[in-house]
């Protein structure tokens, strides 16, 4: 089999830090069988590359070989070549999200380029005990974010024209934001994806939140923290009313949360992601509302589903296997969100989330802050 070549594409290159255990800026690892993988870093990384990675040869890119050049990509691609070489190897696979200049130039040179789809997949999807533990600690991190967030709705005041205020000054996103950032900071995490939504412009699921929060309406809290040493994530999401909220509202938000328990409910080794998804959008338009899946449009005019159930979680937010209408079949040591919402525009929309481990007859739920809309039940 051809040997693995990777080109680190930043810190956030998750196949990278997956196989090297490193997060990087620029560096190449090679991979030419187990137990035989070689991590080529600049002068600065040496150091930190010896101390974090698991690599079996871990070497300065000087002493590699390495030949400046302005293009620094080239320079990259024109190293891996000579390494290559200096093994007989004539061919590479490599991962789909290779930038297409270095593709160009291995193939310019003459080495066998493979495009490997499925590069890591099954690696990074199964994960260890020690991995499952990480991203139960980041989805605690998520939640000790979002109860502060909470905490600063259920202490603020409503105005007469509906805005809520918090110690003299209009309550905004912008503001929950930083809460739920600094409180991440404090315990050894961040988030790139963050969101403190109201409403009506919660109806757009990926809004991030700006401005100032209106009383009686959703407020969705999605937290994506990322371990600073782990650099595992957490994924969670709660809506919460600060004030009365709409009979509509209550009504939505408990098909949501029935829909999450039916979910959780099917997980299990050997059961296929479409059908937790359809079972969820099932939940769904029995409770009156629908979804963009064929087959459950339910009420047109009803609040709906516009997104799939749920999505694999670890090194990134995103990954495999997905919870949708595609025939994905769960096996054991997988970690999904589950997180049916529904969206209404002018209205708003709502979500509810929970994050957790697929294993043998079952799945063990990260996850352990109430559901409630209320914010002074998670005080």
């Amino acid at each position: 089999m051809k040997p693995v070549l990777l080109l680190s594409r930043g810190h956030a290159d998750a196949d990278f830090l997956h196989a090297s255990h490193l997060a990087v800026e620029q560096a190449l690892y090679l991979r030419f069988g187990p137990g035989d993988d070689l991590l080529v870093v600049s002068t600065l990384e040496l150091d930190r590359a010896r101390r974090d990675s698991h690599a079996a040869r871990i070497v300065d890119r000087k002493d590699a070989g390495w030949v400046e050049q302005e293009d620094t990509l080239a320079a990259w691609s024109d190293l891996a070549r000579r390494l290559l070489a200096e093994r007989d190897a004539t061919g590479v696979r490599v991962s789909p999200l290779l930038p297409v200049a270095a593709y160009e130039a291995l193939r310019a040179a003459g080495v066998d380029v493979e495009i490997d789809r499925r590069l890591f997949l099954d690696e990074r999807r199964h994960k260890s005990a020690e991995e499952a533990e990480c991203i139960r600690a980041a989805q605690g991190a998520a939640e000790a974010a979002c109860v502060e967030v909470i905490g600063q709705l259920a202490a603020a005041e409503p105005k007469p024209d509906g805005w809520l205020w918090l110690d003299g000054a209009p309550l905004t996103s912008e503001r929950l934001m930083a809460a739920a950032q600094a409180a991440l900071g404090q315990i050894g995490y961040s988030a790139a994806e963050l969101i403190v939504a109201g409403s009506p412009e919660s109806a757009l699921p990926h809004f991030e939140g700006a401005g100032s929060i209106r009383a009686n309406a959703p407020v969705v809290i999605d937290i994506c923290p990322k371990g600073r040493t782990s650099h595992y994530h957490g994924d969670l999401t709660r809506t919460v009313v600060a004030g009365e909220a709409a009979p509509v509202v209550r009504r939505m938000h408990d098909a949501c949360v029935e829909a999450l328990d039916r979910a959780i409910g099917l997980l299990s080794d050997g059961v296929s992601g479409r059908d937790v998804h359809r079972a969820v959008c099932q939940v769904l338009v029995d409770r009156g509302f629908g979804a963009a899946t064929d087959g459950f449009t339910g009420d047109p005019a009803a609040p709906r589903m516009i997104h799939s159930t749920g999505h694999g979680l670890g090194l990134e937010v995103h990954e495999a296997p997905a919870l949708r209408d595609v025939d994905w079949t769960l096996e054991e040591g997988d970690v999904v969100t589950v997180e049916p919402g529904l969206y209404l525009v002018g209205l708003g929309g709502l979500r509810v989330e929970d994050a957790g481990m697929v294993v043998a007859g079952g799945f063990r739920n990260f996850t352990n802050l109430t559901r409630s809309l209320a914010p002074a039940d998670y005080l």
